[in-house]
């Protein structure tokens, strides 16, 4: 299956960093009314997949204003916040400045090998621009029986609603997010990157390729989201 990315959604990267930029004060309260609340779930279930103990390493990828790594924190785990927006960085260190943010490129992290016992990156991975770069970048920073969570929006397996759930992602979505950011256009990319990206089985695939092990998935929300997990051998 071809790689889907920025690219293949005539985005580039400077545009999509710009983008994000202006959404960033907006963007978690944006997320939590177009999700119907939902998203607190996924992310709950995604830091109970990485379980983090106390002292661990945790690279938190696609970071955005830190939300998705508070948890770790909390927990007692080493979590390193890292995006690719300066705007979501920004944000985030006004309202959690204890946090190490770190600009990063996802396909050309600016980690030492193996810094890290886990990566975990939630609605983000659609969003780069080389999947499979990414992919073998974070393998790369992990250490050898260290872990990858990716929470990212995924393909309803219900064929019926899966067609109501495209239907509110190109119609709704857009218009819901206007209503909050005034930026449209935005959330018009978004919703159509999600439905571009590749579904469960080829996500897992593209983990494979990269050299991750063990790799497995579980739905949350009846497909709408996919929780894959895998180790680095």
């Amino acid at each position: 299956m071809a790689d889907v990315s920025r690219a293949s959604l005539e985005k580039n990267p400077a545009e999509v960093a710009s983008m994000f930029d202006g959404i960033a004060r907006r963007y978690d309260v944006t997320n939590d009314l177009i999700s119907l609340g939902q998203d607190r779930r996924w992310r709950r279930a995604t830091v109970a997949a990485v379980g983090a103990h106390p002292g661990e390493r945790v690279l938190d990828l696609a970071a955005g204003t830190g939300t998705s790594s508070e948890p770790f924190a909390d927990a007692g785990a080493v979590v390193v916040p890292s995006d690719f927006s300066f705007g979501m960085l920004q944000v985030g260190k006004s309202r959690r400045g204890d946090l190490p943010f770190v600009a990063g490129d996802a396909t050309r992290l600016p980690f030492a090998d193996a810094a890290f016992d886990a990566v975990t990156i939630s609605f983000g991975l659609r969003n780069v621009v080389d999947t499979s770069a990414a992919l073998a970048e974070m393998l790369r920073v992990v250490r050898p029986g260290g872990r990858i969570v990716i929470c990212e929006f995924s393909h309803p397996t219900w064929a019926p609603f899966r067609q109501v759930y495209l239907e509110y992602l190109m119609r709704a979505l857009p218009a819901v997010a206007a209503a909050v950011t005034r930026d449209k256009g935005s959330y018009e990319y978004l919703a159509e990157s999600i439905r571009a990206w590749p579904d469960q089985e080829a996500l897992g695939r593209l983990m494979l390729a990269a050299g991750w092990s063990r790799v497995g998935y579980r739905n949350l929300s009846g497909g709408i989201v996919a929780l894959h997990r895998a180790v680095r051998p």
